[in-house]
């Protein structure tokens, strides 16, 4: 792959966002793919004007571009919806696997690291739509956990398993997160282990694998986002998991057929199941029979009796 010219200082805040790219070109090229999408979509939004940006940028769009030719018949970069999919159950077992790992008591910078770059690929979940609120509430903790056992660890103390009792604990952690804290996701450590091969056995309790976060909000499993100056890529609209379809354009003048039961559904049902299956099948790519029977259920149900669950 082409290098990169020189990060300008005004693009400093995506340099994470594109080492991790880095890291996971041959692990997983779909996510290195969207991790520079992330970072050039965020890069535009910080500077797109100035001479070294643009040469920084335009170097960066020629990579997004090739990689996309190499890769035409990959569903998964061709298609948001697919790609959406594929990133979030990759950023979810980063998560579960840092969670269980923190749980367990076993507080290291490798556990710091894959709390910190599960934050950041929830981030990046941002290039296809607005976050659902659990991807929303899970991306915050996470970004909160990097912080504060990075904090305990580097002061000498022994970190609180799970979460905090109070939001001032929370707010002080993620208020810590300077560039030093952000650096050890990177520097002086090894990659996250790969969530398809080290995530745990499941556990009959899923309180086991999530963190139930302070103050009202709580984490839950994936069901399974007229000058020179630049302009950025349009990006779709796809929403992650657990959230609803939108109804396409093109269907707006299409009538369903009514499933055996009478029950009557909308083309945004239809449009929502083949989202779940959608899901199922990229579950499926990481060998993730749990997550991809709960979503094939749901379709199957939203289909017979008009609602998923």
């Amino acid at each position: 792959m082409a290098s990169l010219p020189k990060l300008p200082d005004s693009l400093k805040s995506i340099q994470h966002y594109l080492k991790t790219a880095v890291e996971h070109d041959k692990r997983d090229p779909v996510v290195a793919y969207y991790c520079r999408m992330y970072a050039l979509q965020r890069g535009m939004e910080l500077d797109r004007s100035s001479p070294e940006a643009k040469t920084f940028l335009f170097s960066l769009m020629d990579i997004l571009e090739k990689v996309k030719q190499e890769n035409d018949g990959n569903e998964a970069i061709t298609s948001e919806l697919v790609g959406s999919a594929l990133v979030e159950g990759y950023a979810l077992k980063v998560f579960l696997f840092a969670d269980n790992e923190d749980r367990a008591g076993r507080f290291n910078k490798n556990v710091v690291k894959s709390f910190y770059t599960a934050g950041m690929l929830f981030d990046v979940l941002t290039n296809f739509g607005e976050l659902s609120e659990d991807i929303h509430n899970n991306r915050k903790y996470a970004k909160w956990k990097a912080a504060y056992i990075h904090k305990c660890l580097k002061n000498g103390e022994t970190p609180v398993s799970g979460p905090l009792n109070t939001d001032d604990d929370e707010e002080g952690a993620v208020g810590g997160m300077t560039d030093a804290v952000r650096g050890i996701g990177f520097e002086g450590t090894t990659q996250p282990p790969d969530p398809r091969t080290n995530i745990p056995p499941p556990d009959n309790t899923a309180s086991q694998y999530l963190p139930q976060p302070p103050s009202g909000y709580t984490a839950v499993p994936p069901t399974a986002g007229g000058n020179d100056a630049l302009s950025a890529p349009p990006m779709g609209t796809h929403a992650p998991a657990n959230t609803p379809a939108q109804t396409p354009t093109s269907s707006n003048n299409w009538t369903p057929q009514v499933p055996p039961g009478s029950v009557q559904l909308d083309s945004t049902d239809y449009q929502r199941a083949m989202k779940l299956c959608k899901f199922a099948s990229s579950a499926l790519q990481y060998e993730d029979s749990p997550t991809a029977i709960d979503n094939l259920r749901k379709a199957l149900s939203l289909l017979t009796t008009g609602k998923e669950s």
